[in-house]
């Protein structure tokens, strides 16, 4: 089994060392945020344990003491006093701090809260020296012991807020130090980056130069004219279907051009037979043979009139090799052979001929309107008991010359329209088309070919006649002449 390429994108490459990239460069950034978030966290909770503890300071050295002496003095009783509450607050203060305090720091806390314990002892002993009575002087001597735990408690306060700062200042240089680690690292991983990049850059330009490369290739032997020139499949994913397109396109090309050199040759087919048969030998014996009767019977005018009507009727055909002829010329040519026609057809043929002068400058592809009319006469009035009409029309219509060759001949079913219209639209023009000349199939071709246009004759036929038509463009001498050849 042949072995399935793997389809790669550009975009899926690209996309691929983008995401590269952008997690080596984001995840230094990404560390040193989380670093910077978790010290800068740590920092705010110190701060806010130490500012806790600096204002307990003045509850411990100042309130408490101030509150018990209220007590001792008499200014307060022990119920009025908020002593209690402020020493609960302490301790609670206190347990919640040490709960979030490292190890190292907890010490000072835990020695502080056991000599509040001491402390709020002693204002109980103040408490029951009141209640039973005692001496003011022992409460004083109590109250210079309070004093003296609270400056201690003080102390292990401060002690603890050293301990904090100097652990604030140790996570500051440890913080410094990671942090310069994480910008060396940043910046060595920005060089490794920008070399994987263009790395992936040069990998990713060769991945889609040599498939373009490839492509240009074939285009150059496409232009040249080789059509055989093809492009294998790529897997490239954005340009799978480009390489598709090109083959086909080259196909279509060749194809082209193989339609082309057969419509020459059926071309070249349809202007040899229609030389040979304004050569037809019977049709020159039988007008030469019409103006030796005329000249015995002594028919001086008809002989000219036939004589110049078979010259200009030959000159006209052959126009010095032209392709392209005045309508007027068109249009005298017509008008001859209808002459020498009319002289072997005088009791069943009539004809008219509409073509306005003033579109008679405009040029034409030579005999398009001759044919016609012959296969009128032929095929139309010529096997119809009693003769007919030929009519020939020109018209220019929105700068388009239509022109139309009617009959009141016998016209043709609707098995032999129909079977006419398919060699028509083969386009395969006969050796023979019958007695009517080259025939219709090749005009139609000529039309279409000449003047690049997918429709070619228009033909209505019943049993009253029949209407052969066609549309093709204006020109002048001027719009041919750089291209064409034409009569001086």
């Amino acid at each position: 089994m042949a072995r399935i390429r793997k389809e790669k994108s550009i975009i899926g490459k690209v996309d691929s060392m983008s995401q590269k990239l952008v997690i080596m460069l984001v995840f230094p950034i990404f560390v040193s945020l989380v670093l910077m978030l978790v010290y800068a966290g740590r920092y705010h909770n110190a701060i806010k344990r130490m500012e806790t503890i600096a204002n307990l300071k003045a509850v411990v050295s100042e309130e408490i003491p101030e509150s018990v002496w209220a007590i001792v003095s008499g200014r307060e009783t022990v119920v009025e006093s908020k002593v209690y509450a402020s020493i609960h607050e302490v301790h609670e203060t206190i347990g919640e701090i040490m709960e979030r305090a490292d190890d190292e720091d907890r010490l000072s806390l835990v020695v502080a809260d056991r000599t509040m314990q001491t402390l709020e002892n002693y204002v109980n002993q103040i408490r029951d020296n009141i209640e039973t009575g005692r001496p003011v002087v022992e409460n004083e001597e109590v109250m210079n012991e309070i004093r003296d735990v609270a400056s201690l408690v003080d102390s292990m306060m401060n002690e603890y807020i050293a301990r904090e700062i100097n652990s604030t200042a140790n996570r500051s240089a440890t913080l410094r130090f990671l942090i310069l680690i994480t910008a060396v690292a940043e910046g060595i991983i920005v060089v490794l980056a920008w070399l994987l990049r263009n790395r992936s850059m040069k990998r990713t330009a060769a991945f889609v130069r040599q498939p373009i490369d490839r492509l240009e290739e074939v285009a150059a032997k496409l232009a040249e004219g080789t059509l055989d020139a093809r492009l294998n499949e790529t897997e490239v994913a954005e340009l799978r279907n480009l390489t598709h397109q090109v083959n086909i396109m080259a196909d279509r090309l060749e194809e082209m051009m193989d339609k082309s050199h057969q419509d020459e040759r059926n071309l070249r087919k349809a202007e040899l037979r229609t030389l040979q048969t304004q050569i037809n030998p019977h049709f020159l014996y039988n007008t030469l043979d019409a103006i030796i009767w005329k000249a015995e019977a002594g028919e001086k005018d008809e002989v000219i009139q036939l004589t110049n009507a078979l010259s200009n009727f030959f000159r006209i055909s052959l126009s010095s090799g032209a392709d392209w002829i005045p309508i007027r010329q068109e249009r005298k040519h017509i008008e001859g052979y209808l002459t020498i026609q009319q002289t072997r057809y005088r009791d069943i043929m009539r004809y008219e001929i509409d073509i306005p002068e003033d579109i008679g400058e405009y040029y034409i592809l030579k005999l398009l309107l001759q044919p016609l009319v012959e296969n009128a006469l032929y095929h139309g009035i010529k096997i119809k008991r009693g003769g007919g009409t030929i009519r020939v029309a020109g018209r220019l219509v929105d700068d388009m010359l239509e022109f139309s060759v009617s009959d009141t001949g016998t016209g043709m079913t609707a098995e032999q329209l129909r079977n006419l219209r398919e060699r028509m639209m083969k386009g395969q023009p006969s050796v023979s088309e019958g007695a009517g000349g080259f025939g219709l199939v090749n005009v139609n071709l000529r039309i279409r070919l000449y003047y690049n246009q997918p429709e070619g004759l228009r033909i209505i036929s019943d049993e009253k006649g029949t209407t052969v038509s066609f549309r093709v463009p204006c020109r002048s001498r001027e719009e041919i002449s750089e291209n064409e050849s034409i009569p001086g």
